[in-house]
């Protein structure tokens, strides 16, 4: 089993920054990792994922150039800096991870393990 817990939501002004952490209880570094977000009323959408043996990533095109998912195994963590934020990624972000997972099946339906999610409010 691994327990996720997401860290470093708020309420910011768009256009600014927020770093969200995603720790995990054990070690990941055979894990591929991604960020989800839900907006209430609508579905769990992807926003970005990095491979768990190189650093290759991906990203929702909404996102794109905005947003970097970054990893640091020493420390059991994944991160996701969102930067130039927009009213519309005010949503809950959900980290997930997979154990030896492409990041295609990552991106298309999530992993096996869940956190609980931490809000992220833009105001316009």
């Amino acid at each position: 089993q691994v327990q996720l817990v997401e860290s470093g939501g708020g309420l910011v002004q768009a256009g600014g920054s927020l770093r969200l952490s995603c720790g995990a209880s054990t070690k990941i570094d055979l894990y591929a990792v991604a960020w989800f977000r839900q907006a209430p009323g609508k579905e769990r959408d992807f926003v970005a994922a990095i491979h768990w043996s190189s650093p290759t990533t991906h990203y929702a095109d909404s996102v794109k150039g905005r947003f970097t998912i970054s990893r640091d195994d020493a420390k059991n963590t994944v991160y996701l800096q969102m930067d130039s934020l927009k009213p519309e990624d005010t949503a809950v972000y959900y980290c997930t991870a997979k154990i030896w997972a492409s990041l295609a099946a990552l991106s298309n339906g999530g992993g096996d393990y869940w956190g609980q999610g931490t809000q992220v409010t833009v105001s316009s």
